[in-house]
This record gives structure tokens, C-alpha cells and sequence, in this order.
């Protein structure tokens, strides 16, 4: 097939595109900038790359022709935000016979009332990120449901792996939680820590999509949760990079309020935005229709994560030694 790929060397497409090539599909990559992907491929030298700024074109209307024009068997949507950029692109798609494969989030699901949550349970976004992505979902589907446009929706959690920082024990980005964990010193994690994140590795969400863009007739609309066999507590990931560096992790606990004084705005809400939510999904859907199989925990997907940041040197923990995962 041919396949369009938009976002192809971002967190998910610097995986994606080299499977797709591997797989004998044309694969035509667009992103902003030339930018190199976050790990090399001997695959991408058959890949067509193609500089947009889909920013610019959404205004100016002009993206989804763009697309159209390939005319691809497939186009993966992995930087679709608002339902103004999704219908840009659609009213160019429908009824081309086109199968869209748009990256969702978990994050469409408020706060869990059963848990592991389904794809078919009520969503109730409790931010505008998830209420932006919602609106896209629905519109896409309901186009799917009217026979205008085939579409499929992969709902993709916290994603991780080498080259970027994942969100930690804390529910946010600080790196220095992490640094503290491996020098042995005490962290005061939010909450009780049984909150939990549900991480998957931008490996295994290239696989999902994979998946889809060869089984369109199964994929079609459908939605599909792609994260980790298992989330993860707050104290579960801090233990475990505790141990990762040869330390029994030292750990506090305050009420989020309080601990929401003791760091910057922006962190508070960050984690806000994650505990606040508490995601465990499930991933039976996924693996029944597609033949989704996570090649990583979510603990795995971490490890590689801050293997490469201590690599980097963005880890502040001198003279200890990073573990092997066994």
C-alpha cells in the first residue's frame, strides 16, 4: 500500500515508518522540519520525506488537499489536535476510499469508574486536551458510521522510550525527582501512591498502528486502548528506579494540596492532569482484533527511557551506576 505518514519522525513514527518500509509498503513521511528521527534506520533511505508545516496550511486550508494528492491507500494522523485540523483533512478524504488511522489518547477517559477501562465506556474528558481530542474522535467515527470515511482511532497512553523524558513518580517531567531517587535521598510523592500511569513504549504504538494500516477491514471504525499489558503505581515506579541505580527507595507521602505547594504551578498541574485520572486501561480489544502484543512493560519502556538520559548526562546521580533490567 501506499501510506502517508504525518509526524513521521516524531516519538511514534521514528518507529513506525522503518516498519512499514520493512513491511514493502511506500511510505511517504511529512513533518515539519528535516529533522533526524530519534534512532536510525537503514529503511528510511526508501522512504519518500517531505518538509510541511501543517500549522500554516491548516489555516490557510490547504493541508488536507495536500494530502489528498498522494493519493494514498492510508494516512496516519499522528499530529491531529483540534476537530478545525481534522476536518481540514477530511473534507479532502471523503469518499477517496482513503482508511485514516488517527492517534487518540487515553486521556478522552476522565477518571476511571471500572477498571481496567474499555473502548466502549462513556468518555468524559476532564481537560481541554482530551476534550479537543474527543471532538476529533467523534467526528471522525461518525463519518465511518455515515460510510463517508473509513477511520480508526488508537488511543495511545503516556508514551516512552529513548530520546525524550517520560512522565515519573511524580506524574510530571521532573527530572529531578528522578536524580534524587538515585543519589538514595527522600522524595514526597502526591497523593497515597497507589495512583497510578499507564506508560506504553513508542515501539509497541507503532506496532498498533501497523497493525491497523494492514487490516483495514478490521480496524475501520473502531478505537482501540494501545499502552502497556500493566499500569504502574506512583510508588511502583519510584521503587524501580530507586533499585535501578542500588537504592531501597526513601519515600513521603502528602495529601496533593499540600504537596501542590512544594513545587512550581506548572508541575502541579501537570500532575494533576495524570493522577487526577489514574489511568489502567485495557488492551483485550486491541489484542483481539488486531493481534496487539506489547513487546515491553511499561517498566521496561521506562528503563530504556532513563538509560538514555543518564547516557545523556541529564540525571544528576554521581558515581551511581545504572542497572541492567534482568
Amino acid at each position: 500500500m501506499r501510506v502517508v505518514v504525518v509526524g513521521g519522525t516524531g516519538h511514534i513514527g521514528t518507529w513506525l515508518v522503518p516498519r512499514l518500509a520493512a513491511a514493502g509498503h511506500e511510505v511517504i513521511s511529512l513533518s515539519r522540519g528535516m529533522r533526524a528521527p530519534y534512532r536510525s534506520s537503514s529503511w528510511w533511505s526508501s522512504v519518500k520525506q517531505v518538509e510541511v508545516d501543517r500549522e500554516a496550511e491548516d489555516q490557510a486550508g490547504t493541508f488536507g488537499e495536500r494530502i489528498a494528492a498522494f493519493e494514498a491507500d492510508t494516512v496516519v494522523d499522528l499530529l491531529c489536535f483540534t476537530l478545525d485540523s481534522a476536518t481540514v483533512l477530511t473534507s479532502a478524504l471523503e469518499g477517496t476510499g482513503t482508511h485514516l488511522v488517527h492517534c487518540g489518547t487515553i486521556w478522552v477517559h476522565g477518571p476511571g469508574s471500572l477498571v481496567p477501562t474499555v473502548e466502549d465506556q462513556p468518555v468524559h474528558p476532564t481537560s481541554d486536551y482530551g476534550r479537543d481530542k474527543a471532538e476529533v474522535e467523534e467526528h471522525l467515527l461518525g463519518l465511518s458510521r455515515r460510510g463517508r470515511l473509513r477511520s480508526t482511532v488508537l488511543r495511545a497512553g503516556h508514551i516512552s522510550g529513548p530520546g525524550w523524558v517520560p512522565v515519573g513518580p511524580t506524574g510530571n517531567l521532573d527530572l529531578g525527582v528522578v536524580s534524587a531517587l538515585a543519589r538514595g535521598e527522600e522524595v514526597v510523592l502526591p497523593g497515597t501512591g497507589i495512583e497510578s500511569l499507564h506508560h506504553v513504549h513508542a515501539e509497541d504504538v507503532a506496532q498498533a498502528f501497523a497493525l491497523a494500516v494492514a487490516q483495514p477491514e478490521l480496524a475501520a471504525s473502531q478505537t482501540f486502548h494501545v499502552v502497556a499489558a500493566q499500569a504502574v503505581t506512583l510508588t511502583g515506579l519510584a521503587t524501580a528506579i530507586a533499585r535501578w541505580f542500588g537504592q531501597e527507595p526513601r519515600l513521603a507521602y502528602l495529601p496533593f494540596r499540600e504537596w501542590a505547594e512544594t513545587v512550581s504551578p506548572d508541575q502541579a498541574a501537570a500532575t494533576i492532569d495524570h493522577i487526577g485520572r489514574s489511568p489502567v486501561m485495557s488492551i483485550a480489544k486491541a489484542q483481539r482484533v488486531l493481534g496487539y502484543a506489547p513487546r515491553h512493560t511499561a517498566l521496561q519502556a521506562l528503563h530504556e527511557a532513563y538509560a538514555q538520559l543518564v547516557a545523556d548526562g541529564k540525571i544528576d546521580a554521581p558515581g551511581r551506576a545504572f542497572s541492567q533490567l534482568p
